[in-house]
């Protein structure tokens, strides 16, 4: 028992912290061993993957339910789609300038690469469509964010628009939405195991590789994640929410970890949910209904990633870069972004609709992905810390502007 008081004496970031290490440590030391626990990784994956549908729908719902007024709802849905629009063109600028200065795409062996077989594309048509779902339980258990996004809005709007009637309602939705967040905090004790399996898998398998056939995408892609959460997200703090930014971060390293170890932006939201009211003193009004959102639209690592491949491919294919190639980029990439779905890899299968409207080739395109899929595990897990800190940034400066952000927790030192 003294042992068990011990580990949980610990903050909960220093463990994650530790698995990570020791993971990357068993990885270089005992590769062989790694299969032996990827058991752990996976358990630890589902179960966060488990909650993520539930929490969207209800904290959402919550979340716009707790608002009560409909003046202040359209207020909040404005700037919060408003502000991560605006991250997300800055990231695709920030990944075409970084592909700019680096050229990691320049004299790519592309011929190498065996090409990707692409599923049959979803029309822009069948998007918008399938934002309404036909059977909210489909949506439920297939896990569609969209759709959830859409039942939860219409759900919660529908309880604050129905007055004392919806107000029971509401109630239970509150009720639910506290339990769901005791049950993440429950499963985010497991975090230090599951990140231990989860890198030690990752460098085991794609470690050296990456570094060895892909080093300039590897350094262009965490150089243009560095800028897009020191430069970029610290700015929008500093002069859009009038905070400072190293409590920010010291606060969300929990979040950046399971971020990192599950490469998934919906994997990150239930840890993301309890680190902003927790350490950043967000509102529960404003996490519960930003972040589900930001987790579907939110995606400044794979906006700086569309738009850092895309050059890369044209680079490697010898594609002359014209202003009007580069707007036509940065245009397709951030409307890419939006609609990326929040699970690993999602960009790398955008990336098809951002090189068509340049005139790159499907067939190009595959030898593009074919070339970077092997190595993208550990490039995924890098660009998926910026898309958690910009959900995070945003849900703290809504925040800052509705009045729902309790500044002395913000500054306060995580506990030790």
């Amino acid at each position: 028992m003294r042992l068990v008081r011990a580990w949980f004496a610990i903050a909960l970031w220093k463990r994650v912290l530790a698995g990570l290490f020791l993971g990357l440590l068993f990885a270089l030391v005992w590769p062989e061993a790694t299969p032996s626990v990827a058991f752990i990784g996976d358990l630890f994956v589902r179960a966060i993957r488990m909650l993520v549908a539930p929490i969207v729908l209800v904290t959402i719902a919550a979340g716009i339910t707790s608002l009560a007024d409909p003046k202040r709802l359209g207020s909040l849905g404005g700037r919060t789609i408003g502000l991560f629009a605006f991250t997300t063109f800055i990231a695709v600028s920030v990944g075409m300038a970084v592909a700019t200065v680096i050229r990691p795409g320049a004299g790519a062996p592309l011929g190498t690469a065996a090409a990707y077989t692409f599923g049959e594309p979803v029309t822009p048509y069948e998007q918008l469509v399938g934002i309404i779902p036909l059977n909210i339980v489909e949506a439920l258990a297939e896990g569609d964010m969209l759709a959830l996004i859409f039942v939860a809005i219409l759900m919660g709007v529908g309880t604050v628009l129905s007055g004392d009637a919806g107000k029971p309602f509401a109630r239970g939705l509150q009720s639910l939405s506290a339990v769901l967040l005791r049950v993440v905090g429950i499963v985010m004790e497991a975090t230090p195991f599951g990140v231990f399996a989860l890198i030690a898998n990752a460098v085991a398998a794609n470690g050296a590789a990456v570094f060895v056939n892909v080093g300039w995408l590897a350094l262009a892609v965490v150089t243009g994640s560095l800028i897009q959460m020191v430069v970029v997200h610290s700015l929008i703090l500093r002069l859009l929410a009038r905070l400072p930014a190293p409590p920010f971060f010291r606060g969300i390293v929990d979040a950046l970890a399971v971020a990192f170890s599950t490469a998934s932006s919906g994997a990150t939201l239930p840890v993301a949910m309890r680190v902003a009211g927790d350490n950043l003193g967000v509102g529960r009004s404003i996490y519960s209904t930003v972040l589900p959102l930001g987790a579907s639209i939110g995606k400044d690592g794979t906006a700086m990633y569309v738009g850092l491949l895309s050059l890369f491919a044209l680079q490697a294919f010898g594609v002359a870069m014209t202003p009007l190639v580069y707007a036509t980029v940065l245009l397709t990439g951030a409307l890419a972004a939006f609609g990326t779905a929040p699970v690993p890899s999602a960009s790398l299968f955008m990336l098809a609709a951002v090189l068509s409207a340049v005139g790159v080739a499907p067939e190009q395109t595959a030898l593009v992905v074919g070339f970077v899929l092997p190595f993208d595990r550990l490039l995924d897990m890098t660009r998926t810390v910026p898309s958690a800190s910009a959900n995070l940034t945003v849900a703290t400066t809504v925040a800052r502007w509705e009045g729902e952000l309790d500044e002395e927790v913000y500054r306060a030192r995580p506990e030790a």
